[in-house]
């Protein structure tokens, strides 16, 4: 048998991992929750949920994964075979599938909109809520471009862990972390972004309440690709030499400061247009900033030029990243389980995922009409199910499952390096504190609350 592979370099796989992490959730919804929650105070929030609730959770997916060294599926039927625990396996992957065939519609979309900063085209957009319903309800554009990205990522995918995911990593990874520096500097420019400043840097507490707080647990959740199988699979790829709770604080470091990053991006040229609200929702990024750019390109083309280019290039590079890892565990468990050639895994994740992601662009236009379940689209079905109920019920069955089912001196074994680290009593007694009780309870609130908000 093959030894299975293995990122070569530390760097690789805490770069990979972040770019498992970093996607559109930190430059898209991230700024939108932001908006919509009152600013500096759910930034505190989310950040001491990635701390408690994120960091946990991480560790447990590196935990399992690097443990059994094989895919989502595997890890759990190598831990506990023969038992129910091991649906969470099938699902992580079922999961990340899900999420393919409608991420890829969006990816799509930054692409389409890098392409019209490149060309300069976006400066001249009149009327831009007008102009995405238009490109969106197409029945053909919006599919050439989801194509070209699952080509991309398809590409990146059959060049394997070393050769692939960690190479382009350390590429894309680097790229996206320097060039974030530049919109910054743009935003900060604009005239009126201090009052962005402000909503950003200073808390407004008495916004704090409980749909706050569970907005700010579930944006944790989802920026950091928990339960999506993703991190799980990239850490069958780790070292027995990883530290896993140091890797998840690195982690989750990177893409707390992009999503932060990415809002002192937004905000201040957000306030800068004084008709646009902080609070626009999921349109902040595909049609209140146009309006923003335009407004740049009119007082200084070169501005607006830069400025636009910049933030979807960013935008395209986070979601690429993401795509590469939603694709692999898909791709790792057909190739493992079944035994199938990777190239060939890879082929039937890319296809399924076209197919189905034209269902899910094409329920913006001419397939806007079929509801397949609560009056959804194919898109808002995909995105529901995924988000909604996969996400949550798999971060609470990984909470359970290592705390309460895994033997107590596996966990420390693995998390101490075979005791090879030295981790203080007093964090792995929280660390499984959290995983028995506070995760469960927390991720379960969410669950309930967006159930609610149906």
């Amino acid at each position: 048998m093959n030894e299975r592979a293995k990122f070569s370099s530390k760097l690789g796989l805490i770069l990979a991992s972040a770019g498992s992490a970093v996607g559109l959730g930190n430059v898209w919804r991230f700024p939108t929750e932001v908006g919509e929650n009152g600013g500096a105070a759910f930034i505190l929030i989310y950040i001491l949920c990635v701390i408690v609730l994120g960091l946990s959770v991480m560790t447990s997916e590196f935990l399992i994964g690097r443990h059994t060294h094989a895919n989502t599926f595997d890890a759990y039927k190598q831990l506990a075979p023969r038992s129910g625990w091991v649906f969470q396996g099938f699902l992580g992957v079922f999961t990340a599938w899900f999420i393919l065939c409608y991420y890829c519609v969006v990816t799509g979309w930054t692409l389409k909109y890098l392409v019209d900063a490149l060309t300069g085209s976006i400066g001249s957009i009149t009327d831009s809520a007008a102009y995405f319903q238009a490109f969106t309800s197409s029945p053909w554009l919006p599919l050439a471009f989801m194509a070209v990205t699952l080509v991309m990522t398809h590409w990146v995918i059959v060049r394997g862990v070393q050769d692939g995911i960690e190479k382009y990593s350390k590429i894309l990874m680097p790229v996206l972390l320097l060039i974030i520096a530049v919109p910054v500097i743009c935003s900060f420019s604009m005239p009126g972004s201090k009052e962005g400043l402000r909503f950003l840097l200073r808390p407004d507490f008495s916004k704090i309440n409980s749909d706050v707080i569970l907005s700010a647990m579930g944006q944790a959740f989802f920026s950091l690709s928990l339960a999506m199988g993703c991190l799980c699979t990239y850490a069958s790829y780790f070292g027995d030499d990883a530290k896993l709770m140091k890797t998840a604080g690195s982690v989750a470091a990177i893409d707390t400061t992009v999503a932060v990053m990415s809002g002192f991006i937004i905000f201040p040229a957000v306030f800068s247009v004084s008709e646009v609200a902080p609070d626009a929702g999921p349109g902040l990024v595909f049609i209140t900033l146009p309006n923003v750019f335009q407004m740049a390109f009119s007082s200084v083309p070169w501005l607006g030029w830069i400025f636009s280019v910049m933030f979807y290039l960013l935008l395209l590079l986070a979601a690429l990243t993401s795509m590469i890892s939603i694709h692999e565990p898909v791709t790792a468990f057909l190739h493992e389980h079944y035994h199938l050639r990777r190239s060939t895994a890879a082929v039937i994740v890319t296809a399924v995922a076209m197919l189905f992601g034209v269902l899910c662009s094409l329920s913006f236009g001419v397939l806007n009409h079929v509801r397949p379940l609560m009056d959804m689209t194919f898109f808002d079905f995909f995105d529901f199910i995924s988000a909604k109920i996969f996400l949550p019920v798999g971060g609470i069955i990984i909470s359970l499952f290592v705390g309460w089912k895994l033997d107590r001196s596996l966990v420390i074994e693995e998390i101490t390096n075979h005791g090879t680290l030295h981790i203080p009593v007093w964090l792995v007694r929280a660390y499984l504190f959290i995983l028995k009780w506070i995760a469960p309870l927390a991720i379960g609130l969410i669950f309930i609350n967006e159930l609610a908000l149906l």
